[in-house]
């Protein structure tokens, strides 16, 4: 074969591979997960989801955003929730969310969220929300007084976040397995009452108006427990501060933190034992932090004292965290560069969601407009 038919070939080839990967694009599986804006960001939060966004992104497509309306089913500060609204966004991109990857918004921003529970709403046996374990536990703490009606239809807002953007998968801890599944049947429950047939007769395209997500189980380990208690969650919501490392805690705090945390009178440190729920956390987190694997942190560290761990814990912790810190301070610092993220990330989401929108309307009977 001559030169110039070599190179027709290659042409042809690169040709066809920038035909092929826009569509290889296109069928990416898609990915939706969000932070409420309520409290600090802490490890447990950055661990167990930020930190597993920046690798989904590369494969995935993704859209992160800020539920901002889910902060408000509890007794809340209204003069810090735009500002801890920014903050949770700066924070999703000091942490490496990337927006050429992903799409970074407010939930709030798109409003095809509140429509869409509505809708979702008048399909939703109210059974299956009283059945809902963090209502139950939630509400008995507050006091029916203290309680609104959001708190309780909740989950149906969280079903309308994942099927807007017809998702494939929504990764999930353990507290949120029950709300998928939810949403999972909420969804069933909508294809079959109005889609099929019944939509098609009505003008649309008919079969399922929503896809029926798979949850995204994230790795082991990625469950943070309290400095204060190594069976119960790190948690915004716990009283004490003591019991959680805030992404933006200066170096003095985290230090402080570890030295004061929760341990045991066992000698070495080991993974898994039951007797040792928080020597079991602390590993856990030195493992994920540092990017080593159990096996090496287990024979690294298995002879180590609680003074000698602690302090090579803290030098991790503050190591890993000072660049995202660092870069946050930049990102919240320039407005408008953070509001012109958010801008472009909704008016992306709304593309999706509202077409989304458009077909449950009309599949439920409603007069186009």
């Amino acid at each position: 074969m001559d030169t110039m038919a070599l190179v027709s070939v290659a042409a042809a080839v690169s040709r066809s591979r920038s035909q092929l990967f826009p569509r290889l694009l296109l069928f990416r599986k898609r990915i939706v997960s969000g932070v409420q804006p309520t409290g600090a960001i802490h490890l447990g939060n950055y661990l167990g989801a930020i930190k597993t966004w920046i690798e989904l992104q590369n494969s995935y497509d993704t859209l992160f955003f800020i539920v901002d309306l889910h902060a408000i089913t509890l007794p809340y500060d209204t003069q810090q929730l735009s500002k801890a609204t920014r903050n949770t966004a700066a924070i999703y991109l000091a942490c490496g969310v990337d927006t050429s990857k992903a799409s970074v918004f407010v939930q709030s921003h798109v409003r095809a969220h509140v429509e869409l529970m509505w809708l979702l709403s008048s399909a939703t046996p109210i059974g299956w929300l009283n059945r809902m374990i963090q209502f139950k536990e939630k509400s008995r703490k507050a006091g029916d007084e203290n309680v609104g009606v959001a708190l309780l239809t909740y989950p149906v807002l969280m079903a309308s976040d994942i099927l807007l953007y017809q998702s494939d998968l929504v990764p999930v801890g353990e507290d949120q397995k029950q709300h998928l599944e939810l949403t999972r049947e909420l969804a069933e429950r909508v294809n079959y009452l109005y889609g099929g047939r019944k939509w098609k007769k009505l003008g649309g395209r008919g079969g399922a108006i929503f896809k029926v997500p798979e949850p995204l189980i994230p790795p082991a380990g990625a469950r943070v427990m309290s400095l204060t208690d190594g069976l119960s969650k790190m948690s915004k919501s716990a009283p004490s501060d003591q019991s959680r490392i805030n992404l933006l805690d200066p170096k003095d705090v985290i230090a402080n933190k570890i030295k004061r945390c929760k341990t045991d009178s066992f000698s070495g440190m080991e993974f898994d034992s039951p007797e040792r729920p928080e020597c079991n956390n602390l590993l856990s987190i030195y493992q994920l932090i540092s990017g080593k694997t159990k096996e090496e942190v287990a024979q690294e560290c298995q002879d180590m004292n609680w003074g000698t761990f602690k302090t090579l814990l803290t030098d991790a912790l503050v190591d890993h965290l000072h660049p995202i810190q660092i870069r946050h301070e930049e990102i919240i610092s320039d407005p408008a560069y953070l509001d012109g993220v958010l801008g472009e990330g909704a008016t992306k989401a709304a593309a999706i969601a509202d077409a989304t929108l458009s077909n449950v309307y009309q599949a439920m009977g409603f007069l186009y407009r």
